[in-house]
């Protein structure tokens, strides 16, 4: 049956869409995009006061699956991601066993196909087992669907490994995404390097720790001619070197995360509050305003949430012994719109540049348009709807979200992935 779309403000900045109008959908395609469509036998669904721009998606999201299925799993994160908004992520291959090879990567797909609520599109390791020691399986995992590769986790810390990797699998025209960290200066670090690790006796996780990975892997990315992609960025300098390496021509992307955008060290107090341990740190005022700025400048090209569920025991144990990483699928574009949209920072065709063009232009995914004959991956949201955070929101398994109790506007109604609706009126389909 086809999908009549009625009275939405539709946003598109790569066809110069922003105002209200109809959308067809027929079958798994948008069939027209005008004002008083019509079409019989159609199902109606009126969107007004509301937003539909290209589908989201999420380019930097841990599914658990394989292997980690009491954290979270294929159908319960990307329940969480159509919650949130989305219509794809792209899973991170720190699964057991590793994404490194074909099978694995062949299993994500037809899990995601059986049980999932978005696209997924599997991202595979650049080192056999993430050990930094021989190149994956790169090849095989191209020819099942893989779409970028990382070691994301932990990173390679080995320089002439990243070069062999990025010489040899460049081949496929796939983007390499860098964790950058380096673990000698690192070391046991827990929270950023500075006053409030000094306050709480905690090991510091200086900046330096990532920033001499991302100038590292710059300069092979920039001696091998790979397309380099670096995750998480959470410093200032950090970002400055990326800005530095686009003036130069070179193909480098960055993402930054809403909690690296919105949250600081100032959030860890006395209470040793896990929620707010991640990988890179949360890290200074200074530097989320640096984030900040770059992502209304353009010199940071997505926002990805590096959604990282972990099981309640965990996250419940002592603040050394926890592990890193917060959930943000559910969470994401409220904190966006709240923090940067309704505050003028950037207008909402930004947002979807950063959230729905650029993810897909990275991963070498086929653009979405709000336009006749492109997919019909949707998203819709309530741009006012006010809300307060709290685990009753969460789809996901895991409720390690450091934006609990956090008042947002903004939230997603519905979702379509192919013409079909996997969020309805709030509510998971």
């Amino acid at each position: 049956m086809a999908l009549l779309l009625k009275n939405a403000h539709v946003v598109d900045p790569a066809v110069d869409l922003d105002g209200v109008m109809d959308v067809l959908v027929e079958g798994d395609v948008i069939a027209a995009v005008g004002e008083g469509l019509a079409c019989e036998g159609a199902e109606v669904i009126d969107l007004t006061g509301k937003y539909l721009v290209p589908g989201l998606v999420d380019m930097h999201v841990h599914l658990r699956e394989p292997g980690f299925e009491a954290k979270g799993d294929i159908e319960s994160e990307t329940a969480a991601a159509a919650k949130g908004g989305f219509t794809g992520v792209c899973s991170m291959p720190n699964t057991n066993p590793v994404t490194d090879n074909g099978v694995v990567v062949e299993y994500i797909k037809s899990v995601a196909a059986a049980k999932g609520h978005c696209r997924v599109y599997p991202a595979g390791a650049m080192t056999k087992g993430l050990k930094g020691e021989i190149i994956a399986e790169m090849g095989d995992m191209v020819e099942h669907g893989a779409v970028a590769f990382t070691d994301d986790g932990r990173g390679i810390q080995g320089a002439g490994m990243v070069r062999r990797a990025m010489d040899y699998g460049q081949m496929f025209g796939k983007t390499f995404m860098s964790h950058c960290q380096d673990d000698d200066l690192v070391g046991d670090g827990q929270i950023n390097e500075g006053a409030v690790s000094t306050r709480l006796g905690l090991l510091g996780w200086p900046a330096e720790g990532e920033e001499l990975q991302i100038a590292r892997d710059i300069t092979i990315a920039e001696l091998t001619g790979a397309k380099l992609h670096i995750q998480h960025i959470s410093t200032a300098k950090g970002l400055d070197m990326v800005r530095a390496a686009k003036a130069k021509g070179l193909p480098v992307t960055c993402e930054a995360t809403p909690h690296h955008l919105f949250l600081t060290e100032d959030a860890i107090d006395g209470t040793y509050n896990t929620c707010f341990k991640v990988n890179p740190p949360l890290r200074t005022a200074a530097d989320a305003e640096a984030l900040i700025a770059g992502v209304v400048d353009g010199s940071v090209d997505a926002i990805a949430t590096d959604h990282a569920p972990h099981s309640d025991w965990e996250k419940s144990r002592e603040f050394e012994l926890a592990p890193f990483g917060m959930t943000g699928l559910e969470t994401a574009l409220g904190l966006v719109i709240t923090n940067l949209v309704k505050t003028g920072k950037m207008s909402f065709g930004r947002m979807v540049e950063l959230m729905a063009i650029a993810p897909r232009k990275i991963l070498g995914l086929d653009q979405v348009t709000i336009a006749e004959g492109s997919v019909a991956d949707l998203t819709v949201f309530d741009a006012d709807a006010a809300w307060t955070v709290s685990e009753d929101d969460f789809a996901s398994h895991a409720k390690n979200s450091g934006f609990k109790g956090v008042e947002l506007t903004g939230r997603a109604t519905d979702v379509f992935v192919g013409g079909k609706r996997t969020l309805a009126n709030g509510v998971v389909c």
